[in-house]
């Protein structure tokens, strides 16, 4: 079909479904293929461009006085077909087929189509080599954006690359991460697979990958059912054209497969084959990407007044007539019962989707890609006319017109159709992407149509470029809700993604987060370790403050403790007043009372250190209560050795010439205690100095609390200090188990002997109970050797003193004392 005029435009079209190749023959001239299956919406299409190109010959402002023209062909849905017209466009030799009844061609100056992806690859790489444009309205392949191999290429229609953007944002919006892909085995399909694939990985992953077979082979077909039905991913997202695509529609609909969400590419996201009321229990709620639907005022009247006529360069006006309306206008000899055509019959009378322009989405595109070409032409007339922005060696007279002249000026072109939509180019030759989204419901009808509910727009400067009017989506599932598509669920906060292994990443295992590890977000892969002062709670969803744990005053144990100490200082208060009161008796008097009352005062000193062993440790409690305890069993343990020796020197002093006493007097037990004291006391000093105790924050024994404690700083201190009551204390065991038989009257040694016994027996199982006690139970360990040890002290040598005392005052006089020493010699 043709218009002859100044300047020609070529179009392919696809207005026939099918191309009949006729048999071979070696006798005669092989004979030229033929279309079948007349297209109606792709005749719609084809008329679209010439009603463009008689819109722009009446429009005064755009190429004035210049008139334009056509020459349209039709691929027939095939590559050869497809080729050989491009190749007749551009070359001007040649003849179309012989059923359409086409001449020879002009010579064109661009060429709108092919509308496929295939067609266009191989067409645009020899259509580069002449320069000559190419503006497809309906070939989305990614790979047409590469400007090095395909430089003449340029499309009204958007990339896949933001179809497919397009379509991992409604699945990021509903939180579909794991979906299967279905793609025809095309360079649309495959190449949009790869996309997808790359995108879709940013948040989830494709659970099985299937493509459509060519030929239609029903047990592939089956197959890909089959995996389909096994995967457990509940959206399929398809990008494929109709004739892929429908051989697995009627599987579908044979094995009954329901429940699953599709999501429809723009090849046929508003297909009308599949709009069918046998379609809508397994194909109705589907979401798709549809081309961006326009308004062209003045079609359809333009479509209602086409009349066949009997200019031979114009019969695919009578075919689509005669396939209309039923009728033929040439009567066949082997058709006798075919009604004449008039060529008067009303085409509005008919329901045909020629005449249908209410959803104009490809037609739309071919206007688009018409007036592109005129609005190029004309700044490149006005180039030469000196009006235009453009200048420089791009301009042309209109006799000299070249195509790549044209092809400099298409790359600028930049206008607003009267719908409203701006139309340019950018560097790889693709439009401004701008999608709807569409949904399939039921119709009125009880068939499908698919309603617009949203809106993808790239040159939104949002990172979401998605709209969606979520109330008007029809969902087909009970209830009428989103699905849920995930391999595993996500996992909530509190745990953490363990991968599963051999599997995709979305599928995983959740496990709880590690004590002292948090996560406070949904679906995260790891957890936060808290702060060091900080400790997971129960839901490891927040950190929270640890406990601080120490021997408290308040708790039972602190309380016990501290009325243990308070006890043992008032029976020294008591014993040391029982001394006081009877401080002139023979038995106070024996083994020198002083030291006596030294040692209770020490006994005191060593109940009270007991308490700095109880409470919130502090920088001054921790340095005394090592220092006090130090200095408090060295007195102690002092006074006892100077007891001790005191009685070894009295039995030495009754022998015969015995003068020992004289020479270890008052004075030299006083000394000689201030001197074992004095030891301690430089011990200490030396120990507070280099490296004294200090309050310490322990996590050790338990990382879920604080453990306040006082760190010793230095061992070697703290071993010396006990080392040193170890050796006191030794050697008064050792001298008091030698003196345990002198006579009753001086001797005190068997029961320092049994206190001394106590005494080393408590420190000696500290040790090890201290070592393995954990936190706060150290201290009371220590706390309870310090008690133990100062009880078994007091109890074992002044207990049978008190006794004599309160009990038994007959036998506190000297004469009793003396007759019992005169019994026992």
């Amino acid at each position: 079909m043709q218009r002859p005029g100044d300047v020609v435009f070529g179009g392919l079209f696809e207005v026939h479904f099918l191309t009949v190749f006729p048999e071979l023959s070696f006798t005669s001239e092989p004979e030229q293929p033929w279309c079948e299956r007349l297209d109606p919406a792709g005749f719609q299409v084809a008329q679209t461009m010439a009603f463009a190109i008689e819109e722009i010959n009446h429009n005064p402002s755009l190429l004035p006085n210049i008139t334009l023209g056509f020459h349209l062909y039709d691929n027939c849905v095939k590559l050869a077909v497809a080729f050989r017209a491009a190749m007749a466009l551009v070359s001007g030799t040649g003849s179309s087929f012989s059923d359409l009844g086409c001449t020879r061609p002009p010579p064109v100056l661009g060429i709108v189509g092919d509308p496929g992806s295939t067609h266009s690859i191989a067409i645009s790489r020899v259509l580069s080599l002449f320069h000559m444009p190419l503006v497809s309205y309906f070939a989305t392949c990614s790979c047409l954006s590469n400007r090095r191999e395909y430089p003449s290429f340029f499309r009204t229609i958007p990339s896949d690359a933001f179809q497919v953007k397009a379509m991992v944002q409604i699945l990021q919006r509903y939180r579909w991460t794991w979906v299967g892909l279905v793609v025809s085995n095309d360079d649309y399909g495959l190449y949009a697979a790869r996309a997808f694939h790359k995108e879709v990985s940013h948040f989830g992953c494709v659970a099985f990958h299937e493509i459509l077979p060519r030929d239609n082979n029903r047990a592939e077909v089956r197959r890909i059912v089959a995996t389909v039905l096994q995967s457990t991913a509940r959206v399929v997202v398809v990008f494929s054209t109709e004739a892929y695509l429908l051989p697995l529609t009627e599987e579908l609909v044979a094995q009954q497969v329901k429940g699953l969400q599709w999501i429809a590419s723009e090849a046929w996201a508003t297909s009308p084959v599949f709009h069918t009321r046998q379609l809508l229990p397994f194909l109705g709620g589907t979401l798709g990407i549809a081309i961006r639907r326009g308004e062209i005022q003045g079609l359809r009247e333009f479509l209602l007044h086409l009349r066949p006529d009997a200019r031979p360069n114009n019969n695919m006006v009578s075919l689509f007539w005669e396939d209309t309306f039923g009728c033929r206008f040439k009567q066949q000899e082997e058709d006798n019962q075919s009604r004449i055509c008039t060529g008067q019959e009303e085409l509005e009378a008919t329901k045909s989707a020629y005449i249908d322009v209410s959803d104009l989405r490809a037609t739309y595109n071919v206007y688009k890609a018409v007036y592109a070409l005129a609005h190029a032409l004309h700044d490149l007339l006005s180039c030469e006319q000196g009006k235009g922005p453009f200048t420089g060696n791009t301009c042309a007279e209109l006799h000299s017109l070249q195509p790549w002249q044209l092809l400099h000026y298409l790359e600028r072109v930049n206008f607003i159709t009267r719908y409203g939509d701006r139309v340019s180019f950018d560097e790889n030759g693709d439009a401004l992407a701008i999608y709807d989204v569409m949904n399939w419901q039921a119709a009125p009808d009880g068939s499908m149509q698919a309603i617009t509910v949203g809106m993808y727009d790239e040159a939104m400067l949002s990172t979401n470029k998605l709209t969606l009017d979520s109330e008007r989506i029809f969902w087909n599932f009970e209830p009428h809700t989103p699905p849920r598509s995930v391999c595993s669920e996500p996992c909530p906060p509190g745990a953490r993604r363990a991968p599963r292994k051999g599997e995709p990443v979305c599928c995983f295992d959740c496990l709880p987060c590690a004590d002292g590890e948090i996560n406070n977000a949904t679906d995260s892969s790891e957890c936060s370790r808290c702060p060091p002062d900080f400790w997971s709670n129960e839901a490891r969803d927040r950190c929270e403050p640890k406990p601080v744990e120490f021997l408290s005053f308040e708790e039972p144990l602190g309380m016990c403790l501290t009325a243990t100490s308070l006890l043992g200082v008032c029976v020294c208060v008591v014993v040391l007043s029982v001394f006081a009161w009877h401080r002139t008796t023979p038995v106070v008097r024996a083994n020198n009372s002083e030291l006596s009352f030294l040692l209770l005062l020490a006994l005191v000193l060593c109940f009270l250190c007991a308490l700095l062993f109880i409470g919130q440790p502090q920088q001054w409690t921790c340095r005394l209560r090592h220092v006090v305890f130090g200095l408090a069993f060295a007195l102690c343990i002092s006074c006892i050795l100077v007891k001790t020796i005191v009685v070894v020197m009295a039995f030495r002093a009754t022998m015969p010439d015995g003068n020992v006493m004289k020479w270890f007097g008052a004075a030299q037990q006083r000394g000689t205690v201030v001197m074992f004291t004095a030891i301690q006391a430089s011990v200490c000093v030396v120990w507070l100095t280099t490296a004294p105790p200090t309050p310490f924050k322990n996590t050790r024994y338990q990382n879920s609390r604080i453990i306040w404690e006082c760190a010793v700083g230095s061992v070697a201190g703290f071993g010396c200090v006990l080392g040193y009551i170890g050796l006191l204390a030794a050697i008064c065991f050792l001298l008091a188990f030698l003196a345990r038989k002198l006579p009753d009257n001086f001797n005190e040694a068997k029961f320092i002997t049994f206190s001394m016994l106590i005494f080393c027996a408590v420190w000696i199982t500290f040790v090890p109970a201290y070592v393995s006690s954990p936190g706060k139970y150290s201290d009371a360990v220590e706390v309870f050797a310090i008690l133990a040890s100062s009880f078994g002290l007091l109890l074992a040598i002044f207990m049978p003193k008190c006794y004599i005392i309160l009990l038994h005052p007959e036998r506190n006089t000297k004469k009793a004392m003396m007759g019992r020493a005169a019994t026992k010699k």
